[in-house]
């Protein structure tokens, strides 16, 4: 069971160990090397092991923060999972599942600034401690140089009696570093699930203070604070032999008066190249903003859900993708991501919106579907489609055997995944793998949802016509009901169709028993592989999950389920 779940998990976790593997080199070899360099040499009298940590921590700071921007220029991966050969098959889905790993490096940089802060406040200490009386010997000497001409001085801490936080505020490096300490936990606090669930705006619009991050990242090294011996000096000044006869200095001819600079900013050679890809990538969104997007139809399904078919050009999806859709008549700058419900074999792609928010109450209302009274086609506001992105269902047409299990809104992005199934079994010439896919459905209010219903009617129409009823297993489980919908059901219970959703197979009442359906699966696919596909909540995530792994055969020639989760 491990073995099957390292393998399907594999480049997920090569990903992961590289990055965790290239922080760990960087830090252990920058550590190493202010450590032993003669240059900071004097630096590291004063400082101790905290300079070492206070670099090593900002060097892997500016790789996360190069990496950070990556998953950002999604157009690029979207142009090169359609087009270059070498993003097909897993990799291509990878690709797309590795945006997640945008998180994990946002806590990479959140772990690395509080060590770089906590160790910069520590040489700030010392720094502070070493012009104090109690201070002799080489460390006091060090930290007195500069008070004469022709001297420069190692210490940013000119006296005992300065206010180390008013000195540093007042200097390029402190007030960068206190800018973007702010906006990372803005960022970061504003980032949260519940954040984003309540206030998508919110998120939204802190988010992009990352701009402001990112220049003040550039410019923090511009300071200088952190010094080391100048390499001229080095060539004069014998730091071996005169770090232990600091009194002869100038009297001694190994020994004038060490020279001290500040060490080169580099933050801006890690970013520079993200930060071009980014601007470039906001040039081709905006490039596709202005193309033309045709609205073709709309409809207005019950509990205030709107379906929006349109029309792009040059417009390839895959099943599972999502668009990010802007409305200038509603916000000129919020741009939300909507799963594609339509087919690629369709010539139009499609989209239902419910009413969850305060754009998409706007975008309801724009478009005349208050009181199902629809505006005319001529008539309709402007959109603009940036994408798609995603495709981590596509993986089911790699299985003989698929489970799609849905929860309330999670039904969306197995919309397209139905109607591709339906006109890839219909198309004679196209050999599919997929034999069968068993389709769960758990919702509390089916009302919200009845446009999903209608899909399944019709596909399970055509099925029929088709003679392939065999072909897709639907189960549909209602949580939530009051009294009257209980007695009404149990009044038209005998009737050949479901009183709820209208179709032959008939809707269950309460929560599904996972032991029950995987058992019944696994008993009657022996000794095959099966894809389970996941889109819904966390905690009903854990129990598929352990199910999958539950009733996995150790003998490799029995069944196996494979896990995937859609986020959503």
């Amino acid at each position: 069971i491990m073995g099957s779940w390292i393998l399907n998990e594999s480049l997920s976790i090569i990903f992961v160990l590289a990055w965790l593997g290239v922080n760990l080199y960087l830090f252990i070899d920058t550590f190493c090397w202010y450590e032993d360099e003669e240059s900071f040499l004097y630096t590291r009298v004063i400082l101790g092991s905290a300079l070492a940590w206070a670099r090593a921590s900002a060097v892997c700071l500016n790789f996360n923060c190069m990496l950070i921007l990556l998953p950002i220029s999604r157009n690029f991966i979207s142009f090169m999972r359609g087009t270059s050969t070498c993003f097909r098959g897993p990799w291509r889905r990878q690709l797309d599942k590795n945006l997640k790993f945008h998180k994990l490096v946002a806590y990479g940089i959140a772990i690395n600034a509080a060590i770089h802060i906590g160790a910069h406040l520590c040489n700030l200490e010392r720094y502070h401690g070493s012009q104090s009386r109690e201070a002799d010997g080489l460390v006091a000497a060090l930290s007195k140089l500069g008070d004469t001409p022709n001297e420069t001085y190692l210490n940013p801490i000119r006296t005992f009696h300065t206010n180390t936080v008013t000195e540093l505020l007042m200097t390029i490096s402190g007030a960068t570093g206190l800018l973007i300490s702010l906006v990372l936990i803005l960022m970061m606090t504003s980032s949260t699930e519940s954040i984003r669930q309540a206030s998508y705006e919110l998120f939204w619009y802190t988010h992009h203070v990352f701009i402001i991050f990112f220049i003040g990242l550039t410019i923090h090294g511009a300071g200088r604070i952190v010094r080391g011996q100048t390499p001229e000096s080095l060539l004069l000044h014998n730091v071996t032999f005169c770090r232990d006869h600091f009194a002869e200095w100038q009297t001694a001819a190994r020994c004038p008066v060490p020279q001290f600079s500040g060490k080169e900013p580099s933050a801006w050679k890690w970013v520079l190249g993200p930060v071009v890809l980014y601007a470039c990538e906001r040039i081709i969104r905006f490039w596709r903003f202005q193309q033309e997007v045709v609205i073709t139809k709309v409809v207005s399904h019950p509990s205030r859900v709107l379906e929006l078919q349109m029309k792009k050009r040059n417009f390839k999806m895959a099943p599972g993708q999502y668009i990010l859709i802007q409305c200038p008549s509603v916000s000129w700058l919020e741009w939300h991501p909507f799963t594609l419900t339509s087919a690629p074999q369709e010539d139009f792609f499609s989209v239902h919106i419910r009413v969850a928010g305060d754009w998409t109450e706007a975008l309801y209302k724009a478009f005349g579907a208050e009181g199902q009274a629809l505006r005319e086609p001529w008539s309709l506001p402007r959109l603009a489609v940036d994408g798609p992105f995603g495709a981590a269902l596509t993986d089911v047409f790699h299985y003989p055997v698929t489970m799609c299990i849905a929860a309330g809104i999670g039904v969306t992005p197995f919309a397209a995944l139905l109607k591709s199934v339906w006109y890839r079994c219909c198309e004679s010439q196209t050999q599919l793998k997929l034999s069968k896919v068993y389709f769960y459905w758990i919702c509390r209010d089916p009302g919200a949802f009845a446009w999903f219903a209608d899909l399944l009617l019709s596909l399970e129409t055509r099925m029929s016509e088709q003679g392939k009823t065999h072909f897709l297993s639907y189960h549909i489980f209602l949580t939530g009901w009051d009294e009257n919908q209980a007695f009404h059901i149990a009044l038209h219970w005998d009737e050949n169709t479901d009183v709820i959703t209208g179709l032959k197979q008939k809707t269950f009442y309460g929560r599904p028993n996972w032991n029950n359906e995987f058992r019944r699966v696994a008993y009657s696919h022996p000794s095959s592989n099966i894809g389970v596909f996941f889109c819904g909540p966390k905690a009903l995530s854990k129990i598929i999950q352990r199910m999958c792994r539950l009733y996995s055969s150790a003998d490799p020639r029995g069944v196996h389920f494979y896990y995937s989760k859609e986020s959503f």
